[in-house]
């Protein structure tokens, strides 16, 4: 947890700074993952739920 008066984006410790200026993590701010990878998440997953739904209907109308 922040105290008061300690911004959430701020690193705790030495370690975590390094890792977010050197290696590149991302801050806590910075939770987002890019567009493309969004994108292609949503149609996995769409995909899946339609496939899903389909299969479920087919069983029910054509069995």
């Amino acid at each position: 947890m922040a105290d008061k008066g300690e911004r959430k984006d701020q690193p705790f410790n030495d370690a975590v700074e390094h890792q977010q200026k050197v290696e590149g993590q991302l801050k806590p701010t910075e939770g987002k993952l890019p567009l493309p990878i969004r994108l292609i998440g949503y149609f996995l997953f769409g995909g899946i739920a339609l496939m899903l739904l389909f299969g479920l209907l087919g069983n029910f109308l054509f069995n």
